[in-house]
């Protein structure tokens, strides 16, 4: 059933939509359950550090909404953060040479992370709009290549950041204001703005309308091909926004980076609520979405309960649950 009802005390019956509340009691369960765990668990270096890592997927999460709300897909965004990654790391240090350690070879190493992700997502959204190709097909394709591209980068190893410009960026990772790390300001701006433009903007109604019925968005006089392409290249950018809160924590991008970054996005966007198959997204379900993923990760760090190894496996199962529930009760709304 979809929804369960409750008998208000005048009489009337008060409609509760499990698929709303459900993630959020998800939880709060959750949050239960690490408080009980550990003695450690509400400590505020936990809590920053979940929050932080949080923001990297969480970014990313926040674009996933809105080309799945459109009806689309993206498995490419975890070998596109290593590929922009890689690039942006090359850059900086081939400037600092002719500059320096300098404030603007960081700036315009920001600069690049954000224009390569922009021009990635463009390219996967003209390959989808303009050739006609499947989104899983072209996905899946760039996922292979930006993977292979960052590995050739590398020779196979590592691209390090230079030790005084690690320095120089660090901040963007490890300072913020009021003890709240920049990751976490940006991704709770990014939420922000992505739910505002989801339920208050023309383009998040027609990316529903286009989810929902690409031939009625079409007959409406929605630019179909337009407005699902500007969520691919949105896509993009946030995805080089995530690379460029996420290197100075390492300094560093390997083939490694970003690995499984696109099953976590679409994860959280489908824990969240958002329909897998177009036609309704929320933007702060995958924001709930995302913290549930960071904390059965953390209490399984925290803990003995189960090994953290079995990470994976849980976070499977939570994945099914939610498409099993999805399928079983529709769309909310």
């Amino acid at each position: 059933m979809s929804e369960a009802t409750a008998k208000k005390p005048g009489g009337r019956r008060m409609r509760i939509d499990l698929q709303t509340i459900g993630p959020v009691v998800a939880l709060i369960a959750l949050v239960l359950i690490g408080i009980s765990l550990s003695d450690n668990f509400l400590s505020y270096a936990n809590v920053t550090n979940v929050l932080a890592r949080s923001a990297f997927i969480g970014i990313i999460a926040v674009g996933m909404t809105f080309v799945i709300t459109a009806g689309g897909l993206d498995l490419s965004v975890g070998s596109m953060a290593a590929f922009v990654a890689g690039v942006m790391i090359l850059a900086m240090n081939a400037l600092t040479e002719r500059m320096g350690v300098t404030l603007p070879v960081v700036l315009i190493g920001i600069a690049i992370a954000l224009f390569v992700g922009f021009a990635a997502g463009m390219i996967n959204g003209l390959l989808i709009t303009r050739a006609g190709i499947e989104a899983f097909i072209v996905t899946l394709g760039t996922m292979g290549i930006y993977r292979s591209l960052i590995t050739w980068l590398a020779d196979g190893g590592t691209l390090s950041l230079g030790y005084e410009m690690g320095e120089l960026y660090r901040p963007l990772y490890y300072g913020g204001i009021a003890g709240i790390s920049w990751p976490i300001i940006v991704f709770a701006l990014v939420a922000i703005i992505g739910e505002i433009a989801m339920r208050h903007t023309a383009f998040g109604r027609h990316c529903a309308a286009i989810g929902s019925n690409e031939k009625v968005a079409r007959y409406s006089s929605v630019a179909v091909l337009r407005v699902r392409l500007i969520t691919y290249a949105l896509l993009g950018l946030l995805v080089g926004l995530a690379v460029v809160m996420y290197v100075p924590r390492l300094g560093s991008a390997s083939s490694a980076t970003g690995l499984l970054w696109e099953l976590e996005a679409i994860a959280s966007v489908i824990i969240g609520g958002t329909l897998l198959k177009g036609g309704f997204g929320r933007v702060w379900g995958t924001v709930v979405g995302v913290l549930i993923l960071s904390l059965i990760g953390n209490i399984l760090n925290l803990t003995d309960f189960v090994s953290p190894y079995l990470n994976g496996a849980i976070q499977g199962v939570v994945i099914i649950l939610a498409v099993v529930l999805q399928r079983n009760t529709g769309p909310a709304r």
